[in-house]
C-alpha cells in the first residue's frame, strides 16, 4: 500500500520549512550572465533558473526575478555572455551575486579578470573554461495562469560564438565530467556536481 502523497496549492503556500520546488526541479545549470550597460559599466551575476531552448541556431536563456542590471542591459545593448560556473570558480560566482549598486563591478568585487568577446561588447569571464556569446533575441514579462503579469521576466539570446577551452575536448568530443560543471539544488545554499562515476547512457528506441 502506498502513502499518500503530500499536496499543495503553491498560491496557498507550502506550509513546508523551505520552498521545494528548486530542490524538486534540480539540480540546475547556473546562468553566469555578464553584460555591459553601453556606458563602459560591465555587470556579472549568477541565475539559477537558466538552460538551453533550441538547437540550431543555439537559443538559451534565463529567468530573472526582478528587473535586475542584467535584464536593464540586456534589453539596452541587446547583448550578452554566459559564462560556465566550475567547481574552482563556485565561491566567486556566488561572490558575484551581491547586490552592488548598478554601477558597481562584479568582476572585481569577486576577483575575476576579464576577457574581450569577439562579436559582441560585454566582457568574458577570463578563468572560465566555456563561454558563449549572445545577441538577445527576445525578452518576456511572465504571467500567470490569469494573465496577470508578473515581477519576473525571460531573456533569450542566440548564441552567436563558442568559446570551449582545448583541454575540455578528447578527439573532438566535450567532456562534461572533467568541466567539473556546478549545478545550483534546492534551499539557501546547496549545490551539486557531477562526475563519470554516476554516468549512464541511454539511446533513443528506433521505431520501425
Amino acid at each position: 500500500m502506498t502513502k499518500e502523497h503530500y499536496t499543495y496549492q503553491p498560491r496557498q503556500g507550502h506550509c513546508l520549512p523551505h520552498d521545494p520546488l528548486n530542490a524538486i526541479i534540480g539540480p540546475r545549470p547556473i546562468g553566469w550572465i555578464s553584460s555591459h550597460d553601453g556606458q563602459g559599466n560591465h555587470n556579472l551575476a549568477p541565475y539559477s533558473f537558466f538552460n538551453c531552448f533550441n538547437y540550431s541556431p543555439p537559443v538559451i536563456g534565463f529567468a530573472s526575478s526582478g528587473w535586475k542590471d542584467s535584464v536593464a542591459n540586456i534589453t539596452r545593448t541587446g547583448e550578452f555572455v554566459w559564462n560556465l560556473v566550475t567547481r574552482p570558480l563556485a565561491e566567486a560566482m556566488n561572490a558575484s551575486s551581491a547586490a552592488l549598486a548598478p554601477e558597481g563591478d562584479e568582476f572585481t568585487y569577486a576577483g575575476l579578470k576579464t576577457l574581450p568577446s569577439v562579436e559582441v561588447a560585454a566582457c568574458r569571464v577570463a578563468e572560465s573554461p566555456v563561454h558563449f556569446e549572445c545577441r538577445l533575441t527576445q525578452c518576456l514579462r511572465l504571467q500567470d495562469a490569469d494573465g496577470r503579469e508578473l515581477d519576473s521576466w525571460l531573456v533569450l539570446g542566440e548564441v552567436v560564438r563558442i568559446h570551449i577551452d582545448p583541454r575540455l575536448l578528447t578527439d573532438g568530443v566535450y567532456q562534461t565530467s572533467q568541466a567539473q560543471p556546478v549545478l545550483r539544488a534546492g534551499g539557501p545554499s546547496a549545490y551539486y556536481g557531477i562526475s563519470d562515476e554516476q554516468r549512464f547512457d541511454l539511446f533513443r528506441p528506433q521505431v520501425p
